[in-house]
This record gives structure tokens, C-alpha cells and sequence, in this order.
């Protein structure tokens, strides 16, 4: 099975979309690296008790994979809200 590498709609998104992982799990706590925000899933699974290696974690459940992915992603679509409805009340004015 070829490993799948998720891809922003918006390819130019990318480094925005890490900036904002960084700021949101700095604020939830986590000790995060800018130059490598990814690296946070790795705190959040430790913290979940989920055993996450770096490479392959194909015997891990797509339900604790679910876990730690969702901590994150939904934070970030928290933020994402937050943002779009105070650009929403700007534009209102």
C-alpha cells in the first residue's frame, strides 16, 4: 500500500496551515518547534497513552490514530472559525 501525503487544497497554504498548528498547540500547551510543527503529534499521542513511533504505526487503531489527529486538526478548525467570523464582523462594518 503506498504511504498517502496529505496535500493543502491550496499548495501555497502550507506554511500558514503549520504557523497556526504551532500557535495553537503552544497555546494548549504543548512544546511545539516552528521549523517542525509536525512533531507535536508526537507529545499529544504520548499525553493520549497511544504508543506512536516515528515511520511506520500501521498496528496502531485507526481509532487512537483518530485520537491524536483530531486533538490537533481540532484545535486548528477552532481557530480557523474564530478567525473567519472576526473577518466576518470586519467585513460587516
Amino acid at each position: 500500500m503506498a504511504r498517502r501525503k496529505r496535500q493543502p487544497v491550496v499548495p501555497e497554504a502550507r506554511e500558514a496551515l503549520d504557523k497556526l498548528k504551532a500557535k495553537v498547540m503552544k497555546e494548549a500547551g504543548y512544546n511545539v518547534s516552528e521549523q517542525s510543527p509536525d512533531d507535536v503529534k508526537y507529545s499529544v499521542a504520548k499525553d493520549m497513552g497511544v504508543e506512536l513511533a516515528k515511520g511506520y504505526n500501521g498496528t496502531i487503531t485507526s481509532k487512537d490514530a483518530g485520537r491524536v489527529g483530531g486533538e490537533i486538526g481540532g484545535r486548528m478548525v477552532k481557530a480557523l472559525i474564530q478567525q473567519a467570523k472576526a473577518n466576518l464582523g470586519k467585513q460587516a462594518r
